[in-house]
């Protein structure tokens, strides 16, 4: 039964985050906190699904040209070193845990709280891209890229607010920059993480499989359709659960 529920979840999460240019990092660390996963399961887990969700999820958003070049490579170049540099940091458990529960918090206040900052339809032209200074560029990265290695995340629930908030970029331009941002966080936290021995999941290829179904119907939302608003904020209350049982426990 606890299988069960957890694929319910990470299809869900899968689905809901790719509909907005993430790849349900923190959904899944929700569902993982919900049935009581281990932290040292937990932050691995995450990234290798956000890795394969996130990898089919830019493929579609660049496609569906939601994509800014000029906008994505400072970011992501900062980012990837400090990501690294997060994931190879080993947080003592109670740390993690509580690291783990403010970005679920950081993440249901997004859903819930912040519907202008989501791709439910763009104001701007696509191609109206306004990238900030190089040196704020590669500052927010780097502060970004260590937090989303700390945490087992991609990143994404910082990176597109500020984005949107900035002026930077229309709202699924944001989607698709944001998404491969969170592809190149996670194989550099993966990265970091190998540097120690990982302790995996038994059934982690299901939940591949899982995910990516979900993903790739999201990711169609996202990219060419709209999103369910209703949705996110079941999703925020999720999040705001697993948050609470990470945080109080």
């Amino acid at each position: 039964m606890t299988d069960a529920v957890l694929l319910l979840l990470l299809f869900l999460a899968a689905m809901l985050y790719t509909s907005v240019g993430h790849a349900g990092a923190s959904g899944y660390l929700a569902a993982m906190a919900l049935v009581g996963l281990a932290p040292e399961t937990m932050r691995p887990a995450a990234l290798v699904l956000n890795v394969f969700v996130a990898t089919l999820a830019s493929v579609r958003y660049v496609r569906a040209g939601r994509f800014s070049w000029r906008l994505f490579w400072p970011l992501a170049l900062a980012a990837a070193p400090m990501a690294f540099v997060g994931g190879a940091v080993q947080l003592p458990s109670q740390l993690f845990r509580a690291l783990v529960g403010v970005a679920l918090l950081l993440a249901a206040w997004r859903l819930w709280l912040a519907p202008k900052t989501l791709p439910d339809g763009d104001t701007k032209p696509l191609d109206e891209v306004h990238p900030p200074p190089l040196p704020v560029a590669i500052l927010c990265g780097a502060a970004i890229g260590l937090v989303a290695g700390l945490t087992g995340t991609g990143g994404g629930i910082y990176l597109s607010p500020i984005i949107v908030l900035s002026g930077w970029a229309s709202l699924r331009t944001t989607a698709g920059v944001s998404v491969l941002f969170i592809l190149v966080n996670s194989l550099a936290g993966l990265a970091g993480l190998a540097t120690k021995a990982i302790e995996w999941p038994p059934l982690l290829p299901v939940w591949i499989v899982v995910v990516l179904v979900g993903g790739w119907i999201g990711s169609e939302l996202g990219a060419r359709r709209l999103a369910t608003p209703k949705l996110r904020r079941l999703l925020a209350v999720v999040l705001v659960i697993a948050a609470l049982k990470l945080l109080l426990t």
